[in-house]
């Protein structure tokens, strides 16, 4: 039997009562918690000085996209391509490093200052016997050739899946640029050239390595396909997983809440402390194009796309034995989901839902205090205040606000926090300072009445994400009896600059030093 002792140091354990002085861990348990005193019960223990730095509980990202962001090596990246010339280059040499795919898949397309738009003919000039898709960094939409058009069957009259677009020219060609339920079938063709399971696994453990050099011991991977959830299950059988995982089930079609044959498989709460089954994850409306109804300085404003059938899927998986997580960006989509939350629950007024809402991109005070009333959990993204802060354009609305942190936090909603890896930045240290600050890279000030402090942050990383997976039996505070998880921290806990990870530990045993964000 192994047994440390962590003393000389602030120790956060994310539960009720005094800040202790010392921590045991027996193997792969905390055993103890309290003044130094209680180490007079161990007196062989390795005594572990924390030198004035921090211990908490090891982060769990509860929004995280590992399996699709492990094959992200396998693909060129075509962030921030200064103009078409260059994509295009880029995915000649996406070509020639995968001969044998089936398709040439390039991620991170992001328009980027120089507002880069490839289309279909674009990418055909390259002359390329494959289908070709480049992918878009939020996951919500790419561009296909007319070979990938070709394969997915769109042409002139196809018509757009309902949340979906085929975005076309005047003439009704398609241009190429597939939107939301559109794009949804290309990733999963283009995904099945990358995803053989071996290699698979190989880059899932390469990947979730790169997370525990941030403190991340596990993860809930959102939109699990089941072929995903197949590598997964061999991972932990055969001890080979670095990281816990939750796995949350969804279509092989990204954005179709339609599970089909899934629902008859292992429910919300299956398996074991490294892999377990979490909720199924539903969409309400997209992720670009966001579904809002609002209004700015007393004008209207309408747009975006919703999922229709997410209330007939959420009750048929209530039903079934999952719980459930609904993708919400706009405050329609917000709204969509409280009410067929509220359905579920009446249907069921006996069970623990634990309804989780991902996002909550825009959202109203009245809605915050709606999804506290049905005991949601909301599952926030608080990097996010980069990239939206930057492309908001300065716009604001009048009843409702953009990453409502504060709003959510005030009306009694638990936070549980995550990042939404590969789509924005995943160490959580440096996220949480952005939702503590409120600042983007650039300087700017999104929001910032929607701040949640830096040490909410930690609470939300740790026991909120723990409660949105229903982990809190077993991770998320320093307390007997559940598992050493840790994280030892440097620095102030404080937004500017945040405290580093110095190392992390997995059941028990330190596995990582910290790795300097890039």
């Amino acid at each position: 039997m192994s047994t440390t002792a962590f003393v000389g140091g602030r120790i956060l354990t994310m539960a009720a009562g005094p800040e202790p002085e010392a921590v045991v861990v027996e193997d792969d348990r905390i055993v103890a918690v309290g003044d130094r005193s209680l180490l007079a019960a161990w007196p062989t223990a390795t005594i572990r000085d924390l030198g004035g730095r921090t211990l908490c509980p090891g982060f769990i990202d509860a929004h995280n996209h590992l399996s699709i962001a492990a094959l992200h090596p396998r693909w060129r990246d075509v962030s921030g391509a200064p103009s078409i010339d260059h994509l295009l280059e880029e995915v000649r040499l996406q070509a020639l490093a995968e001969p044998d795919a089936s398709w040439i898949r390039v991620c991170g397309w992001d328009e980027g200052p120089a507002g880069v738009q490839p289309t279909r003919d674009d990418l055909d000039r390259l002359g390329l016997e494959r289908p070709v898709l480049v992918a878009h960094y939020s996951l919500h939409q790419g561009v296909a050739c007319s070979r990938g058009l070709d394969a997915l069957r769109i042409g002139r009259t196809t018509p757009a899946p309902a949340g979906g677009e085929i975005v076309r020219d005047r003439d009704g060609t398609a241009t190429g640029l597939l939107r939301e339920r559109a794009w949804g079938g290309a990733h999963a063709a283009s995904l099945a050239a990358y995803a053989e399971p071996d290699r698979w696994g190989e880059l899932i453990v390469a990947r979730a390595r790169r997370l525990l050099r941030q403190g991340i011991t596990a993860v809930h991977d959102a939109a699990c396909p089941p072929a995903a959830e197949a590598v997964y299950g061999r991972l932990a059988a055969s001890g080979a997983l670095p990281i816990s995982v939750v796995v949350m089930p969804h279509a092989a079609a990204l954005l179709h809440n339609d599970l089909g044959a899934r629902l008859d498989g292992p429910p919300t709460g299956e398996g074991d402390e490294w892999l377990r089954v979490g909720a199924v994850k539903l969409f309400a409306d997209g992720g670009t194009s966001i579904a809002l109804d609002v209004t700015m300085q007393g004008q209207a404003l309408r747009f975006g796309t919703t999922m229709d059938d997410m209330a007939e899927h959420l009750l048929g998986a209530s039903e079934r034995g999952f719980r459930v997580a609904v993708h919400a960006m706009g405050n329609v989509g917000v709204q969509r989901a409280i009410e067929a939350f509220a359905t579920a629950a009446s249907v069921a007024p006996d069970d623990e839902h634990r309804f989780r809402i991902e996002h909550a991109g825009v959202a109203s005070p009245t809605q915050a205090r709606a999804l506290a009333a049905l005991g949601a959990i909301a599952v926030v993204q608080p990097g996010f205040v980069d990239h939206v802060g930057r492309q908001s354009g300065g716009v604001s609305f009048d009843e409702h606000a953009w990453l409502p942190f504060r709003d959510l936090a005030e009306a009694g909603v638990t936070l549980a926090a995550s990042s939404d890896d590969p789509c924005a930045p995943f160490p959580p240290l440096w996220c949480s300072a952005r939702g503590a600050d409120r600042t983007t890279r650039d300087g700017h000030r999104f929001e910032a009445d929607q701040a949640v402090d830096f040490a909410a942050w930690l609470h939300a990383y740790t026991a909120g994400s723990a409660i949105a997976g229903g982990q809190e039996g077993e991770r998320g505070a320093l307390v007997p009896g559940l598992r050493a998880d840790l994280v030892i921290l440097e620095g102030a806990l404080e937004p500017t600059p945040p405290p580093r990870v110095v190392q992390t530990w997995v059941a028990g045993s330190p596995v990582s030093p910290a790795e300097t964000p890039g």
